[in-house]
């Protein structure tokens, strides 16, 4: 199994309202920081080699990561942190990770405040440079993604009102290559979203793997109250 740099640096504004004391991806679900549940799934899945990209309340979040690299020391699973002095954007995080560790390989990303169900396997048996997608009903909260069969021809802003047509959106979950940061200077801030997926797309070289099941963001009070509801329920109803 690849690589996986998990983005985890973001400052979580949004969520302040009901999660104050901790960065967002240490917000509590059923007793645990979500990240924990995260990395359970991710393990099950079987990544065991995990990059944490962390700046915003960077030591909470490494206390963390230390005691689950501590459960897991015997199972073969390696855990490495990079701290961010400064915010580099989610993609100046992923090429100074690149830098940090002479990443050479093509590898995977995911974010650290996004549940997927799937999609790790499906994900690392395709050629990079690759989205996972997701369908959703109320694309509200998303921009969509446009598709020509598996390719990726453009991202479309989110609508200006409320829609319940399905559409393919981002999950946050991407296999990529180091060679397509070249265009950029290491400590740059620059984002995945907005400056590296575009410029794929633009010379055709962003394919998408759809994948199923359960998919929600915790960036807003609403859907991580949301989650946190799901969880405590067992996972049992449809997210």
């Amino acid at each position: 199994m690849k690589t996986l740099l998990v983005l985890a640096g973001g400052f979580g504004t949004r969520l302040r309202s009901v999660v104050s004391d901790v960065p967002k991806s240490l917000a509590p679900v059923a007793e645990k920081p979500f990240i924990v549940h995260l990395i359970d799934h991710w393990l099950d899945q079987g990544v065991r080699d995990f990059v944490f990209l962390l700046h915003y309340k960077a030591d909470q979040i490494e206390a963390v990561l230390g005691k689950v690299a501590a459960e897991n020391e015997t199972s073969n699973v390696r855990f490495r942190i990079i701290m961010e002095d400064i915010p580099l954007g989610t993609g100046g995080s992923v090429l100074n990770a690149i830098n940090e560790f002479g990443i050479d390989h093509d590898f995977l990303v995911a974010n650290a405040d996004t549940w997927l169900e799937s999609g790790v396997q499906e994900i690392s048996m395709l050629p990079p440079c690759v989205l996972a997608a997701t369908r959703v009903k109320n694309s509200e909260r998303y921009g969509f993604l446009e598709l020509s069969g598996e390719t990726i021809t453009n991202f479309l802003e989110k609508p200006k009102s409320q829609s319940n047509e399905e559409v393919y959106v981002n999950s946050g979950l991407y296999h990529l290559t180091p060679s397509i940061f070249s265009r950029f200077a290491r400590g740059a801030n620059f984002s995945l979203e907005e400056d590296v997926f575009p410029f794929l797309v633009s010379i055709g070289q962003l394919s998408v793997v759809k994948v199923s099941g359960s998919f929600i963001d915790i960036g807003v009070p609403g859907d991580y109250l949301k989650f946190c509801k799901w969880m405590e329920l067992g996972q049992k109803d449809e997210l």
